[in-house]
Parts: structure tokens; C-alpha cells; sequence
């Protein structure tokens, strides 16, 4: 045997050298939560589009990427926060809650804008899967959290909580506490002025955040 060799058995032995896999396990164990914050929509889809022609695609992204920003430089990295895309394309359904998985992250959370043929319709609303589970409670207490943030600190009319059968709500929950944030209504000239601000797109971030720090 070389020593090369003996040297590359001693440190696996003295536990200097781990499998990306242990590695990944002790990291978790560490600590942090880790959080996965999906933009919907991107590239091809840009789901709805406000009356002054905002892009909810761009929205989402927006404050994805904020979340990301204040977590670093505000909340001193509390959280490990992945985002499902980082730039304007689109990643299938599937794939959104496949990076949860893979991740075995601890929180899920879909941005939104939302959309009506009611110009008067506003106000944020969240959803959590329709389908009781073992992270049913954990995903309503985050979904009233951000919920009750958007409306006491931004002035959001609340819409409440509210349960659906969406494809990342129905896949992320069997594994993780998942939330679907609908921020505002794109159709609503009031809320798309809103979300047009840039300066606004902070405060949205931030509410979420604070949020997930309430349901640690």
C-alpha cells in the first residue's frame, strides 16, 4: 500500500473526509431550516398579467430574489433559502417539488399574484393542501402567519386561508409544511400600481420572512 493510500484511509478513519451524502446529513443537523421558495410561472408562461401589464412571473421572481437578499444581510442567514428558478424560465410542476425532496427541506413555499374578471377583487390569500396530512397544522400556522403579516403590516385585505388541490401543494405536503401565496390581484388597479412599485417589493419579501422566523 502506498502512502498515498494509508494517508487517504487514515483521514476517512479519523472522520476528516465524509460522503457528499454525510456531509449533507451533518449540515442538517446543524441547524438551519431549510426553505424552498418557488416563483411560479417563468419563461413561457407568465401567468396573469395586470391591467397597467405587469408580468406575475416578474413579480414573484422579484420578491423571491429579496427573500433571498434580506435573509443574507437582515436575519444574519437564519434560513438555507433555494429558489425553484433564479431567472425567467420555466420549470415544470414536478420539478418544483422534486427540488424540495432532494433538498429534504423543511418549508415550501409557491409565490403568486392573483387574477379575477372582478376588477374589484383584492387582497392576498394563501393555500394549504386539501388534503389532511402530517404537516396539515404546520402549513396552516405559516399560512396564517403570512397571511396576517401582508394584512397588519402591508394593509392587505385578508382573503383568509383557504384549501385547494394544487400540484405543489398536493406533492410538497406529503413531505414538508407547503403554502401557496396568492399576493395580491394583478386585475385589481389599486394592488397592480402596488406590485408595479419596485420600492414595494421589499416589504412583500420581508413579510414572508418574517413568517417563516414566527413558525420556527
Amino acid at each position: 500500500m502506498t502512502i498515498l493510500s494509508r494517508c487517504f484511509i487514515g483521514l476517512i478513519v479519523a472522520g476528516i473526509l465524509w460522503s457528499p451524502r454525510a456531509l449533507f446529513s451533518q449540515l442538517k443537523e446543524s441547524s438551519k431550516k431549510v426553505v424552498v421558495i418557488d416563483p411560479g410561472h417563468g419563461g413561457s408562461d407568465s401567468g396573469a398579467t395586470g391591467i397597467n401589464g405587469i408580468k406575475e412571473k416578474n413579480v414573484v421572481l422579484k420578491v423571491a430574489k429579496e427573500m433571498v437578499h434580506y435573509n443574507q444581510n437582515l436575519f444574519d442567514n437564519a434560513f438555507e433559502i433555494y429558489l425553484t428558478r433564479s431567472s425567467d424560465t420555466l420549470i415544470s410542476l414536478d420539478e418544483r417539488t422534486k427540488l424540495a425532496k432532494r433538498l429534504n427541506a423543511d418549508i415550501f413555499i409557491s409565490l403568486h399574484c392573483n387574477h379575477s374578471e372582478n376588477p374589484n377583487a383584492k387582497g392576498i390569500e394563501v393555500y394549504v393542501s386539501d388534503r389532511k396530512g402530517e404537516h396539515t397544522n404546520e402549513s396552516i400556522l405559516l399560512a396564517f402567519n403570512i397571511q396576517k403579516a401582508n394584512q397588519k403590516n402591508l394593509g392587505f385585505k385578508s382573503r383568509g386561508v383557504k384549501l385547494a388541490n394544487f400540484q405543489v401543494l398536493r406533492e410538497g405536503s406529503k413531505r414538508l409544511p407547503s403554502v401557496l401565496v396568492e399576493f395580491g390581484f394583478l386585475s385589481n388597479q389599486d394592488e397592480a400600481i402596488y406590485m408595479a412599485e419596485e420600492g414595494n417589493i421589499p416589504a412583500l419579501a420581508l413579510s414572508v420572512l418574517k413568517s417563516i422566523n414566527l413558525s420556527k
